[in-house]
């Protein structure tokens, strides 16, 4: 699923989590999305300065993890990049069974999962930024992603629980249009 053939997180990444994981003293799963993911896991030729995260599971509360991480803690102060709690209002309803655990066995308390590509798409949908949609089209065409599966899966999962679902199906025509290879009809017919 990864693009990413680096044997590890680049500098100051390894020693920002290295830090973070030493401050924790129980299990911690962060659902991560947004820049870090697309550059450090599907390739995506930008850096960024944070770890964008919707979800936490532990004993830990996300203001816990912003004082030890957030852009105020001395982590960040020490190594110029943070933990960023976002909520985020479209991710698919089943994602939770399809994250995959980007360093595992890394560290011991630490665990930081990301979506797969379709929900990575979808999570942007509702912000739809410039960066989101460079996002988009560079996890779409990088990983040959089927457009079919997209709109299958935000037709099932996504479009029941949002509140404005006409410009959800516009913004996501666009993106499908904009950013995905055509489909040759004999492969996958039309969307």
């Amino acid at each position: 699923m990864s693009l990413n053939s680096k044997p590890g997180l680049p500098t100051p990444w390894a020693e920002f989590l290295e830090g973070l994981n030493a401050l924790l003293h129980e299990q911690v799963q962060l659902h991560c999305i947004g820049g870090f993911v697309a550059s450090y896991f599907y390739g995506l030729p930008r850096t960024t300065g944070d770890i964008d995260y919707n979800s936490v599971l532990s004993v830990y509360s996300v203001n816990d993890l912003q004082e030890m991480a957030g852009p105020e803690s001395a982590l960040a102060r020490k190594y110029k990049v943070h933990l960023h709690y976002v909520a985020v209002n479209s991710i698919p309803e089943d994602y939770e069974a399809r994250l995959v655990e980007m360093l595992p066995n890394r560290f011991n308390h630490l665990h930081l999962y990301m979506p797969d590509p379709y929900d990575f798409i979808l999570s942007k949908l509702d912000r739809n930024s410039s960066k989101d949609r460079d996002d988009v089209e560079w996890v779409a065409k990088a990983l040959h992603l089927k457009p079919q599966l997209l709109r299958k899966r935000y037709e099932k999962e996504l479009r029941p629980y949002l509140a404005n679902e006409g410009r959800h199906d516009l913004t996501l025509k666009l993106w499908i249009d904009a950013c995905f290879q055509p489909i040759n009809k004999e492969e996958g017919g039309a969307i």
